[in-house]
């Protein structure tokens, strides 16, 4: 199989899921009209989301390792589409139970992903390999900006949300070939047991560099999902922008996050390392959150292409550095593992982010409270990383 086959099929089945969990989030001030809710309550979405993905990436080093990682992407996207479908209800306890099965869809594809490229990669091009993979989230949440404004005006919201779930089951389909070479070690006997949820939490536990990977990981989701989830929201109630300019600005910010994720991963291949470059961008999330929390409707549009592009390179362009390093520091054969364990407290930074953010907004009665409480948990991540020994997090050498 050709280097590049694995690389451009996890890229692809990345953005796909992305662009699912993120349809509703865009649709926010439209869907929480029909459903007579604040835009706020889609911060409670987000984290219902992420529970399950939370759940499933505890699970995902069985399930990928007994069905293989093709086969275990493939049921993830069939997962969002059924979660897609029911949160096209006008009932708020479906369109609970579409978020669940959404994120128990997301949860296991970057732990199916990480299996693959780990196989396939050098490992002096770990960091950059995975960054571009990790570009799927916001070239998918990209997608979502772009497309599904107009799609909703055209449409409807609910259908949008419909049409979404058919490109996610056609996606599914597109990867039946792919298994006959990336599932070939799987293991079909292997036995499901209930260590298995609690054992990659104690791998990370236990091991320094994987735990501090995790730590990281949990600050920066929360300011990741925060911009991600309410940014369109802030644009539409706070600056007045519609619905389809607020979604292209959004749309502006995944492509931050796109240059962001490879550029970061050849800074940390080639210069810094995993600890510096995350440190780094730690600072440039405070900074670009205290410009955000600033924005104002007179505002030059340039000027807030500028900040928002540097606020997605940074709070967006994280991931890849931080799961290459994951996958490098992880027992062999167990990047699955590791990555499941860490991911529970990415998750865990998504379930408790996205709420808080709503609840200071609507507590101060608007957006910008939101974006300066990531000012200091940027700030606090920055300075933790910062003061960390050289080398605590290092990356092992190539022998190793």
């Amino acid at each position: 199989m050709n280097n590049w086959l694995p690389l451009l099929a996890t890229l692809f089945i990345q953005a796909m899921v992305a662009m699912a969990l993120l349809t509703l989030p865009v649709m926010a001030p439209v869907a929480a009209k029909d459903l007579g809710v604040s835009p706020a309550m889609v911060g409670f979405y987000v984290s219902i989301t992420y529970a399950g993905a939370m759940f499933a990436s505890l699970t995902s080093g069985t399930t990928v390792s007994r069905f293989g990682p093709i086969r275990v992407s493939q049921l993830g996207l069939l997962l969002c589409a059924v979660g897609l479908c029911l949160c096209a209800s006008p009932w708020l306890p479906l369109i609970a139970l579409g978020a669940l099965f959404i994120g128990l869809g997301y949860g296991p594809i970057t732990p199916a992903s990480s299996q693959i490229l780990a196989r396939t990669t050098p490992p002096d091009q770990m960091a950059l390999v995975f960054s571009i993979k990790q570009t799927g989230v916001p070239v998918g949440s990209m997608m979502a900006g772009a497309i599904v404004p107009s799609l909703m005006l055209a449409i409807h919201w609910q259908w949008t949300l419909v049409m979404v779930a058919i490109a996610c089951v056609l996606s599914a389909l597109m990867a039946q070939p792919l298994r006959h070479d990336l599932d070939d070690l799987r293991q079909a006997n292997l036995p499901f047991q209930m260590g298995t949820l609690t054992g990659p939490i104690r791998m990370v536990l236990g091991h320094r560099a994987l735990a501090t990977m995790a730590a990281c990981s949990f600050m920066f989701s929360m300011v990741q999902m925060s911009l991600t989830t309410y940014l369109v929201t802030y644009l539409h109630d706070d600056l007045a922008y519609g619905m389809v300019s607020a979604g292209l600005l959004l749309s502006v910010t995944q492509m931050g996050g796109i240059g962001g994720r490879i550029l970061w991963g050849l800074v940390a291949d080639k210069w810094l390392g995993a600890q510096k470059a995350l440190a780094l961008l730690a600072a440039l999330m405070a900074c670009s959150s205290l410009a955000t929390a600033l924005l104002l409707p007179v505002l030059p549009i340039w000027g807030i292409w500028m900040v928002l592009i540097v606020f997605g390179a940074s709070a967006i362009g994280w991931n890849g550095v931080y799961l290459s390093e994951v996958a490098r520091q992880a027992p062999e054969g167990k990047a699955s593992v590791a990555t499941g364990g860490t991911l529970t407290f990415t998750f865990l930074g998504v379930v408790i982010g996205p709420p808080i953010f709503g609840a200071l907004s609507t507590a101060f009665g608007s957006y910008r409270a939101g974006f300066l409480a990531l000012v200091v948990t940027s700030s606090l991540c920055a300075w933790v990383l910062f003061r960390l020994r050289h080398g605590e997090s290092q990356r092992p050498s190539r022998q190793s």
